[in-house]
């Protein structure tokens, strides 16, 4: 009989060929017939693969047969990094993705203060010259990546050796991070120092800096934080003040480790030396130029129109006010009010001579000299009533 001519099976049928199914691989551990077990797993999974679907017991059966045959793809190493977020092949990737992207997602991204891009490339020229000046060499800078992250993800990514300078921008009451990489401090040396052309800066690993290395370093700090400054003047003017040297990153702690960060990656070569420089500015740094680095470009007013605003001050002059003439003022209970009358007098201390004082609201403007003109009773300006501010 073919498999097409057998009869349906019902639930009661795959029920005990499950329990069969059971008994025989029970069995089987004791030491039965492994060819017995094959042939009785591809006749269960021939059952599935025809009306399995069909039977309300397919579900069961499917988790049943899980040691016949494997359902669940297994991921590679590769697919495991991705989704992690984490590639060794591009250590310094700006896009995330995966669980680090989740956890990054609620930084915000320096693309949201367009004029700091502005600033870091007039400093990425600045320092061109500068630095060229301060080592009688040919030194080029470049941009590598501007990031935001966190603090204390920063302080554990810092190669180490390195030195980090801690600054103070004056102005805006708060403090940056600024690290040199071992690369770079060499090289430095080995440039101040008379170095040859033509050969690596050598490196002496595995010892503390030294007191030369760690004052020319920091001469050169001093030229990179007025430079800074100078690239901040046409937004908000700054000075930033060198503060301490540390080679320990715990001791350079200047914000909370969850706390938002923009790092700017430059990249300093001379020749065929040269390293990394990195600036660290916490965003409670940035805090009080924050709406001038939300323009767009340089001095972008935010809501205002200088042609409308020129238009309406003109528009002003032409606009009816209403003056009054006060002749006197008294004070009188609010008894005597409630008790006014028609035909009731109020007598008023004023002559033909008394100074008229000219309101604009309640805003006293003018003061003058009553009399009359033709058939009109009129008022002389005779001063210019002084407002008294608050």
């Amino acid at each position: 009989m073919t498999p097409a001519d057998e009869p349906p099976r019902t639930a009661e049928d795959e029920e005990a060929l499950m329990r069969e199914w059971e008994a025989m691989a029970g069995n089987g551990d004791g030491g039965g017939d492994d060819d017995d077990a094959d042939a009785m797993a591809a006749e269960w999974e021939a059952m599935l693969g025809s009306d399995g679907g069909d039977l309300g017991g397919g579900d069961s059966g499917s988790s049943s047969s899980g040691s016949g045959r494997e359902s669940t793809r297994v991921l590679n190493q590769d697919e495991i990094d991705s989704l992690l977020g984490f590639d060794d092949s591009e250590d310094e990737r700006s896009d995330k993705t995966g669980i680090q992207a989740i956890l990054n997602s609620a930084l915000v991204s320096y693309e949201r203060l367009p004029m700091l891009e502005v600033v870091f490339d007039r400093l990425v020229r600045m320092m061109s010259t500068s630095l060229r000046n301060f080592t009688s060499d040919n030194v080029e800078v470049s941009l590598d990546n501007i990031l935001s992250l966190r603090f204390g993800d920063y302080l554990n990514s810092i190669p180490l050796p390195a030195m980090l300078t801690v600054f103070k921008a004056e102005e805006w009451d708060n403090y940056g991070l600024m690290t040199v990489d071992s690369a770079m401090i060499y090289s430095i040396v080995d440039v101040l120092l008379g170095g040859r052309r033509g050969t690596a800066a050598m490196r002496v690993e595995g010892r503390p800096y030294t007191t030369i290395e760690r004052n020319l370093v920091e001469r050169m700090i001093h030229v990179v934080l007025a430079d800074l400054s100078a690239a901040f003047d046409p937004l908000s003017p700054v000075t930033f003040r060198f503060d301490r040297l540390e080679t320990n990153p715990r001791f350079a702690t200047i914000s909370r480790p969850s706390n938002a960060a923009i790092v700017a990656k430059l990249r300093i070569d001379m020749e065929d030396r040269g390293g990394r420089l990195e600036l660290l500015l916490p965003y409670a740094t940035l805090e009080p130029v924050r709406e001038l680095l939300l323009q767009m470009f340089m001095g972008e007013k935010f809501g205002r129109d200088s042609i409308w605003e020129t238009h309406l001050a003109e528009e002003m002059w032409y606009t009816h006010v209403e003056m009054e003439a006060v002749l006197d003022e008294q004070t009188m209970p609010l008894r005597e009010i409630l008790n006014l009358q028609v035909g009731s007098r109020i007598m008023l201390n004023a002559t033909p001579n008394s100074p008229i004082e000219l309101r604009c609201g309640d805003v006293p403007m003018f003061g003058g000299q009553m009399g009359r003109k033709g058939n009109h009773i009129a008022i002389r300006v005779d001063r210019k009533i002084k407002r008294q501010r608050g």
